[in-house]
């Protein structure tokens, strides 16, 4: 059979730095390919060669058996090509209809109704129901994919790359992505699959394809391989297969919440009359969909937004709302969830970021003075004890991998051993080496005597080390559960809201 795409001896240099080094893909009719990879093994740059970002710098590839050059995405389009990315491209004060039409050669004088009735004919044949007329913001963001996908046929695409598709989706919104991918194979189209969550790639996937340091170390047909294989193979080494949780042993409380009420930042009530109780020497989960509340209950906890009513307390004493200064004297480690825009300032140095928080304590300053010989002691000493992988002190921070980036924020929060550590999307986007070590991280707090308050999207990673569970809806507490008597639909229901 021949294959729709077929990438030979790709090859992609930035520089002295190949990314991608003659890297073999084929993707055939009806089928979905996995690619695997830690972070910065050469996937997204792969992709972005195949869809026209970036010129190959040897290799060949070939769209239905005959060569073709890209130099845009716009030739990728016109091949029948569409990725859609995990951070979507919509216009938000627009509406479906009108984002699906946007970019369309000659869109300004398309005939709305015609592409109404091709929209409408689009979604019956693919179960992807959404108002043409809905403001894009109104949407969930499942809604939000759909349309992304939507998009992407409607342009007449054949092949979809999908990167990190279910990163932000709740359990039951990607079932109905995986039927929605199922719907497009049997209907003709092909799927490259990327994703960090390796049982999503055994329950979606024919075959995978690994690489590793930009080369190809391996393809496997689903139906032949393990979750365990797979990690090994993506990180050239064996992985623990579990993380041992333990048992919670708790002490007194050292947060606590009581009626907090934060508006975001556009005036909406985020989180609503939330209270709760952490204490030490546990994990409490704090599950939910992406936009219900999280974010806000994350930036109000960590100084960033002052709560229009409520109190926080750590180990007993009132904290003033927005003031990260006191939040860190107290004792609270803060884990962003973006850890570029808000966790570091990527034009400073590893060092530099490193002491963000301490750099007005002694020994690091005294009576106003920097003492630089104690920063580069106390930056090699978290270099060290993290296994930050960098090319020194001063290098760059923006020149780190992702999961390294998480580890300079880790070795900067946890060093100095907090008593609550607020940890919001640690692993979101890092591969499972990196997830694993920051996994470990939180459960070593844990054991230390530390308060750990994990938010997260990711359900495995909530079940994996919280003792506690808390679910988050339109920034409510509707439910709440120990971890060794939750039940995994059930806390997927109340994800979506359902309490009955």
């Amino acid at each position: 059979m021949q294959p729709v795409i077929e990438m030979r001896g790709v090859t992609k240099r930035f520089v002295d730095v190949i990314a991608n080094d003659k890297v073999d893909l084929k993707l055939f009719p009806k089928e979905i390919v996995g690619l695997l990879g830690e972070n910065g093994a050469g996937k997204t740059t792969l992709m972005n060669v195949l869809f026209g970002y970036y010129n190959l710098d040897g290799g060949k590839l070939l769209i239905n058996g005959g060569e073709v050059t890209f130099g845009s995405p716009k030739d990728a389009i016109n091949h029948g090509i569409a990725m859609i990315h995990q951070h979507f491209t919509l216009v938000q004060t627009q509406s479906v209809l009108e984002n699906v039409m946007i970019g369309m050669e000659g869109s300004f004088f398309l005939n709305k109704k015609k592409a109404r009735e091709k929209l409408l004919g689009i979604e019956k044949d693919f179960g992807l129901n959404l108002d043409p007329d809905a403001i894009v913001w109104t949407l969930s963001i499942g809604e939000q994919q759909k349309l992304e996908i939507l998009k992407s046929l409607y342009r007449g695409a054949k092949t979809l790359i999908m990167d990190e598709p279910t990163a932000v989706l709740a359990p039951t919104e990607t079932i109905e992505l995986f039927e929605t991918l199922r719907i497009l194979v049997a209907s003709g189209h092909s799927i490259i699959f990327i994703s960090h969550h390796l049982q999503e790639v055994m329950d979606i996937c024919d075959r995978v394809i690994v690489l590793r340091s930009g080369k190809r170390v391996a393809e496997r047909k689903v139906s032949e391989t393990s979750i365990p294989e797979l990690a090994s193979l993506m990180v050239g080494r064996e992985l623990l297969e579990r993380l041992e949780r333990g048992e919670a042993k708790t002490g007194n409380a050292v947060l606590e919440a009581r009626n907090l009420k934060v508006r975001n930042n556009r005036g909406i009530v985020a989180v609503d009359n939330l209270s709760f109780t952490l204490r030490e020497g546990e994990v409490l989960g704090v599950a939910g969909v992406s936009g219900n509340g999280q974010t806000a209950l994350s930036e109000m906890l960590f100084g960033q937004v002052k709560p229009e009513d409520g109190e926080i307390h750590i180990s007993g004493k009132n904290i003033p709302g927005g003031s990260p200064s006191a939040i860190i004297k107290e004792g609270m480690a803060r884990i962003p969830e973006d850890r570029i825009k808000t966790g570091l300032f990527m034009d400073l140095s590893v060092k530099e970021n490193m002491i963000l928080e301490s750099h007005v304590n002694e020994p690091i300053s005294k009576k106003g003075l920097i003492n630089m010989k104690e920063i580069r002691s106390f930056a090699e000493k978290c270099i060290n004890n993290f296994s930050v992988k960098t090319d020194g002190m001063d290098a760059p921070v923006k020149s780190l991998s992702g999961g390294n980036l998480q580890k300079v924020i880790l070795a900067r929060e946890l060093v100095g051993k907090p008593k609550v550590v607020v940890a919001c999307q640690p692993t979101r986007g890092l591969d499972v080496g990196a997830m694993e070590y920051v996994h470990q991280a939180m459960l070593d707090q844990k054991t230390d005597g530390a308060g750990v308050l994990l938010i997260s999207d990711d359900l495995d990673e909530i079940f994996l080390l919280s003792d506690r569970i808390i679910v988050m809806y339109e920034g409510k507490i509707i439910g709440e559960v120990s971890t060794n008597e939750a039940d995994r639909d059930k806390i997927g229901l109340w994800m979506s809201g359902v309490t009955s």
